[in-house]
């Protein structure tokens, strides 16, 4: 067999292993649509078809070889399809196995209350996120970063003040949340002060570590230039340090949301996403409450992205940051 042959054959394989993914797929989908006159058994057999299918069609995209330009749109098409298959799954489930929506609402249904309810979620959102979250991650990051530098300065808090903020980070949220709401009160308020305790401490240790990152040469270049400290904490710890300190940062952006939520369950104006989730499962609105965790999980990957875009304008120098 010449080589032209074997090449032939072997783009021939490769291109029919392509579609059995796809095939499998199809054929799950046609176990779920005869699935009223099919057994519990059978239903689920459906199911692992339909996820092993769309799984290995989505693994062969992922290691299919494209060109560099279309690299970033294969990793979105990736990821997309990915979560498009659970979307597909979950709601196939439900619907196959009539799942009751007090349990678990079909996607389809999450997505219709999360449309009607966008006015009432967005007020809550407004209410959570910047006037509780970001407000008390603002507070918690400034307030970690002038801790740092004052450990930084001083041995004897280095000593002293780093095992104290590990022991209050220690402490559970569920337990701080309510002694704080009783004494900041109802509002924003107490629900900044839970977040500043959830942040201060990442931000904390991660600062700390970057003022101590730079080398024994860089600092003694610094003082053969005669910079004192100040000179030198500004023009070449603080720049060496800012790496660390966005770890941070992007670590806590999902603590505070946290936090703030966590927070509302005990105690809160008539809105806020803690206290609509609290009050919709009283009610058994179940589409409700994955509605306000949508939107939660949108905010908080939203909150992350812009941390991490300020970050690349901010330490483009570092390597992490090159492409």
């Amino acid at each position: 067999m010449s080589a032209r042959s074997e090449a032939a054959g072997a783009g021939a394989a490769r291109g029919l292993a392509a579609w059995v993914p796809l095939g499998v797929a199809l054929a799950g989908i046609a176990v779920l649509w005869a699935s009223p006159g099919l057994g519990t058994a059978s239903r689920a057999a459906g199911l692992l078809l339909v996820w092993v299918g769309l799984w290995g069609a989505n693994t062969r995209l992922a290691t299919l070889e494209v060109a560099p330009a279309w690299a970033r749109l294969r990793r979105f098409a990736v990821a997309a399809i990915f979560g498009l298959t659970l979307l597909t799954l979950w709601e196939a489930a439900v619907t196959v196995f009539a799942v009751p929506s007090v349990i678990l609402p079909a996607p389809s249904v999450i997505g219709a209350r999360f449309v009607s309810a966008l006015p009432m979620i967005l007020g809550d959102l407004w209410q959570t996120l910047i006037k509780g979250a970001l407000t008390g991650w603002l507070i918690g990051a400034a307030a970690a970063v002038g801790t740092a530098i004052a450990i930084d300065r001083s041995p004897f808090l280095q000593r002293g003040l780093l095992p104290i903020g590990n022991f209050v980070a220690a402490l559970p949220i569920v337990g701080i949340a309510p002694i704080l709401v009783m004494w900041f009160g109802f509002d924003w308020q107490s629900k900044a002060a839970v977040v500043v305790v959830m942040v201060f401490f990442p931000i904390l240790v991660n600062m700390v570590a970057g003022l101590a990152a730079t080398d024994a040469l860089q600092r003694d270049q610094m003082a053969t230039w005669s910079a004192g400290y100040w000179q030198s904490l500004v023009k070449l710890r603080l720049p060496a340090a800012m790496p660390f300190l966005f770890n941070g940062l992007k670590i806590t952006t999902t603590l505070a949301l946290i936090g703030a939520i966590v927070a509302e369950f005990f105690g809160s104006p008539t809105r806020g996403m803690g206290f609509r989730i609290s009050t919709a499962v009283g009610q058994m609105d179940l589409a409700l409450v994955w509605a306000e965790i949508l939107m939660a999980a949108i905010a908080g990957s939203l909150f992350y992205g812009l941390v991490a875009l300020i970050e690349r304008r901010v330490t483009f120098w570092h390597p992490s940051q090159r492409q």
